[in-house]
């Protein structure tokens, strides 16, 4: 007999602003029996000492969590110049000190269009990767390094801010897998006095941006559960950027059954995903084959009566 899963059917996506000092995974923990559901994953970890936005996706929205994993980021950080930590933040233990030379605008200006565009990333052993199925984290805290590889990523923009004799604030929108702590230990390198973060927000992710983020004590604050769920967005929001293809309920009914069906839309390239909708309801994602079909790929696990108009 199947177990059955404890907690509500809670659909959606919520945009969370997270608090300094608590893990993603914690966060993840306390959202989700404050919305008692059964089930919930974030999009995207950040570090502890980080802060700002954190999809969290519940239900029917985890099957679609990976398109927010690849997605560009924008941070705000702090840059401390003249020490080194272990971390890479202002969390770990400093093991260099160096002089900070003076700098103006015009040379730290130059020093990061260094940065722009595609570089090569070491990743941090204070980071969620695994080695050998144990978490690089894990093992540096044993004090172990391991090879890692380095990892290609993309800097489209890093904005100077501000910037004083101790440091200076950026503002970064970079790939997916780009890990700040390490940008600012290579422009501390490249400045030749080493650095490291003291702070990090994330103010974007992908579509969605700080502006609609809730804290804690706001949804704590709400008086129900259907007051907590009129918070949420809908599921589809994650694959908005995919092209929308409308069929009717018969074909509805096929894809919920695993079958594929005719779709005459000649704008949709072979092999790409579309959202598939019937009635405005969403269905899933269909894979583009060859010659106008379009198979199932990833659905909802929704009912479908064919031939009677309904979803």
């Amino acid at each position: 007999m199947a177990r059955r899963r404890r907690g509500l059917p809670v659909d959606g996506v919520l945009l969370f602003d997270k608090p300094q000092g608590a893990s993603s995974n914690q966060i993840l923990q306390r959202v989700r029996r404050l919305f008692q559901a059964q089930k919930a994953g974030h999009t995207g970890t950040l570090d502890p000492m980080a802060t700002g936005l954190l999809p969290i996706c519940f239900g029917e929205a985890t099957k679609f969590s990976s398109h927010l994993l690849d997605a560009d980021k924008v941070y705000r950080t702090r840059v401390k110049l003249g020490e080194v930590t272990d971390s890479g933040d202002a969390e770990g233990e400093v093991i260099e000190r160096h002089a900070v030379p003076v700098l103006d605008e015009a040379q730290l200006e130059a020093v990061l269009a260094r940065f722009h565009g595609e570089i090569d990333q070491l990743p941090p052993m204070y980071s969620a990767l695994k080695h050998q199925g144990r978490k690089l984290y894990e093992l540096a805290r044993e004090g172990k390094t391991v090879e890692r590889a380095v990892r290609r990523v993309t800097v489209y923009d890093a904005r100077l801010l501000a910037h004083d004799a101790e440091g200076f604030e950026l503002e970064v929108r970079v790939s997916k897998g780009t890990y700040i702590r390490t940008l600012a230990e290579d422009i501390g390198r490249a400045l030749g006095c080493g650095a490291h973060i003291t702070a990090l927000r994330r103010l974007k992710t992908g579509p969605f941006s700080g502006e609609a983020m809730l804290d804690l004590p706001t949804l704590e604050a709400l008086e129900d559960q259907p007051a907590r769920e009129a918070k949420l967005m809908p599921v589809d929001v994650l694959v908005e950027h995919l092209p929308a293809l409308g069929v009717d309920a018969e074909q509805a009914g096929r894809l919920l059954h695993g079958q594929p069906i005719r779709a005459e839309r000649r704008d949709l390239a072979t092999g790409s995903l579309a959202r598939l909708y019937c009635d405005e309801t969403f269905l899933g994602l269909g894979t583009v084959k060859a010659a106008g079909e379009i198979a199932p790929r990833r659905l909802l696990n929704t009912s479908a009566v064919a031939g009677d108009g309904r979803v």
